[in-house]
């Protein structure tokens, strides 16, 4: 039935762009503080997620959801979800227990490592890791994104898929006022990645999947030429942000404005000839790439505690870094991703 639907090429493309700032911004921000690197703001390619999710739930589900019903609609969801999270729980595993430059593993008996895993793949929060800063799955940090995403998509389909339009733009109203108050008290839209800033994550989803859903339902979208390297320098424009004095309020903005609009035109625009296959590459491999990157980092961290190379091998390693990230990424989606979710959707129709 979905494949009946549109496919928004550029949307796609525009994911991948924004799952390898977020590898660049992770590597680099082990080096410098965010606010003294090029790519200080890649943390907020998150928030463009959560819209682009919100977006694209409700193109591919309102319509659907009362024929397939909850248990369906969830099954499809963790089908589509769930894979990775083991997969980015295994890898962050062997690099905790098998990190070349050290690591912290022995500061950790079975018992709580096994308690760590399990939480990890099940995606229940567990900030117990301090030399991890405390992150809400130690074992692959990114994956405090995705807990937020699973609650996302239940309350779309017990709440949101019911709810009327102008109910909906209320509730995201107030989500911009939760995330207002976030980005004061904090002085940045950073968090929800550890038990700190747990709640954090909740406003941050709460208003840009909302926002996200309304783009769908109110068909605001903007048709436009500029194709893939438009929006994608657009997009860009907003990871490379300079800091500023009142910094949060530019983040408030970029987060309650500038991705929503990005969305919109990213569904007007059509792209035809070879950067269709760059865009449905791009799409691809960005989730994997998003779900698998961050147990390198970890051992990168312990590679720059122990060597501190210079600016030039910085620039190689992460270059480099990143291109064999990509490559794996794309690698796990063809030998593990896929062939795991068809067996899934075998078995559970």
């Amino acid at each position: 039935m979905l494949e009946s639907k549109r496919h928004f090429q550029i949307l796609d493309g525009l994911r991948g762009v924004a799952a390898v700032a977020i590898v660049v911004f992770h590597f680099m921000e082990i080096v410098y503080l965010p606010s003294q690197n090029f790519i200080g703001h890649g943390f907020l390619a998150v928030d463009f997620f959560f819209c682009l999710s919100g977006f694209v739930i409700a193109y591919a589900y309102d319509d659907r959801t009362g024929e397939m019903g909850k248990l369906a609609f969830f099954k499809r969801r963790l089908i589509r979800l769930h894979p990775l999270v083991v997969l980015g729980t295994v890898l962050g595993l062997l690099t905790f227990l098998f990190d070349p430059f050290g690591g912290s593993a022995d500061n950790y008996d079975v018992g709580t490592i096994i308690l760590i895993v399990v939480c990890s793949l099940l995606l229940i929060p567990f900030p117990v890791m301090e030399d991890r800063f405390f992150n809400l799955f130690g074992l692959n940090a990114p994956a405090w994104s995705l807990f937020w995403e699973y609650v996302a998509n239940l309350a779309y389909i017990f709440i949101f898929r019911k709810m009327a339009r102008q109910y909906l733009l209320l509730l995201a109203l107030l989500m911009a006022f939760a995330l207002f108050y976030v980005a004061y008290n904090s002085d940045s839209v950073m968090g929800g990645w550890n038990g700190e800033t747990f709640w954090d994550g909740g406003a941050r989803i709460g208003y840009s999947f909302l926002a996200g859903m309304l783009i769908c339902r109110s068909n605001w979208i903007i048709r436009t030429k500029l194709g893939f390297f438009g929006l994608s320098l657009l997009l860009l424009s907003a990871f490379l942000l300079p800091f500023f004095a009142k910094n949060w309020l530019v983040e408030l903005a970029v987060v309650l404005f500038y991705f929503p609009l990005i969305v919109s035109l990213g569904a007007g625009t059509y792209q035809d000839g070879w950067l269709t296959k760059v865009c449905t590459f791009s799409g691809n491999i960005s989730y994997p790439l998003y779900m698998t990157h961050y147990a390198v980092m970890w051992v990168f961290a312990d590679y720059y505690n122990d060597n501190h190379p210079g600016t030039l091998q910085l620039a190689i390693i992460i270059s480099i870094g990143t291109v064999l990230l990509v490559g794996f990424a794309y690698l796990a989606m063809k030998v593990y991703d896929i062939p795991v979710r068809r067996y899934l959707s075998r078995k559970w129709r």
